[in-house]
């Protein structure tokens, strides 16, 4: 029996992709990547509303490497997609041995992006991957040259479909027609598209060389302040983002918090100056109860050892903290 891998992200496109092989007789196993980015959740409900085993395979330190230099660049964000699907397309080339599979599928459509989709991309993905005779893209196959698997009757070009462009008015049809009902947005399930924290990750590779896992997590959560490259502030905005914060400090960061009054969760990490613990204090006294008194006394120290010291400092001014919030450009 023919069989093939689908990488399935977790989005519509993958899923009708592989639906629509699946649908020719052909036995379909999804193969779904997880990193420091993105994760295997979505993948796991799709796969389940069209019935195909699936198989997680996590790159997360080989696809971070990457990130920080990719050959083509970036998206709009930090999103290097052109090099992240070159990479997962060599991996699950890799896999069609173990799997004892003919080819594989991809949910690409032509055009659907500018940057990543275009004929010129799609092709330098194929080559990039170093398996481009393997690769059927089934939901814009009839809008690019007939493939090997095509060409030998291992698929019925027939019936692949021809989608190209930004609309998707075609794949809603199909998931309606087919029963599938529970999809995530475009590019809902990868952090580097997403401009706050694709922002917070350039800073943090432009800034620090040594980054470990924590330090990409802690990117999901809270205000992040940075006045120069010694240190970095991170404000808790809830008390659910201080419960993930405190999971993800470090043994030598400093924590601030006002001894008065309520106040918001706040950290300093790095080798800070006298200057930077006066900030941090400064911002936490800002979104504390008490922000609009003269002086605020802020208590700070580190996890393990205590907050054993005390600082009085005037709360800082929001004007100031526009100027020093890592944000979008």
């Amino acid at each position: 029996m023919t069989r093939a891998l689908a990488m399935v992200s977790g989005g519509l496109d993958s899923i009708l992709a592989a639906k629509l092989v699946k649908d020719q007789g052909i036995e379909v196993i999804a193969i779904c990547f997880k990193s420091y980015f993105f994760n295997e959740e979505n993948a796991k409900r799709m796969c389940a509303q069209i019935d195909v085993p699936l198989e997680v395979v996590d790159f997360s330190e080989e696809h971070f490497g990457m990130v920080r230099n990719p050959k083509h660049g970036y998206g709009k964000n930090m999103n290097p997609c052109i090099d992240c699907h070159a990479m997962m397309m060599k991996y699950t080339g890799e896999l069609l041995k173990k799997f004892n599979a003919d080819f594989i599928i991809t949910g690409e459509i032509l055009n659907q992006r500018p940057m990543s989709q275009n004929k010129r991309a799609l092709e330098e993905v194929k080559k990039e991957s170093g398996f481009s005779d393997k690769i059927l893209r089934p939901l814009c196959a009839k809008v690019l040259e007939p493939t090997q698997m095509e060409l030998d009757g291992i698929v019925d070009r027939e019936r692949l479909l021809g989608i190209s462009g930004r609309s998707r008015t075609e794949q809603m049809d199909l998931a309606k027609k087919w029963g599938i009902k529970d999809y995530p947005s475009p590019a809902g399930g990868c952090k580097l598209t997403e401009p706050n924290y694709a922002a917070r990750l350039k800073d943090l590779v432009n800034k620090v060389e040594e980054i470990e896992e924590d330090d990409l997590e802690i990117l999901k959560y809270g205000r992040h302040i940075r006045e120069n490259d010694n240190c970095k502030i991170i404000v808790a905005r809830t008390e659910v983002e201080a419960s993930e914060i405190k999971k993800l400090l470090k043994e030598d960061d400093l924590v601030f918090f006002p001894n008065k009054y309520m106040g918001a969760m706040v950290i300093l990490r790095g080798e800070p100056k006298e200057s930077d613990i006066e900030l941090a204090a400064k911002i936490s006294a800002r979104y504390s109860k008490g922000k609009d008194e003269e002086q605020v006394e802020i208590k700070y120290g580190r996890k393990e050892s205590g907050f054993d010291k005390t600082i009085i400092v005037q709360p800082a001014k929001d004007e100031e903290l526009v100027k020093l919030m890592i944000k979008v450009d």
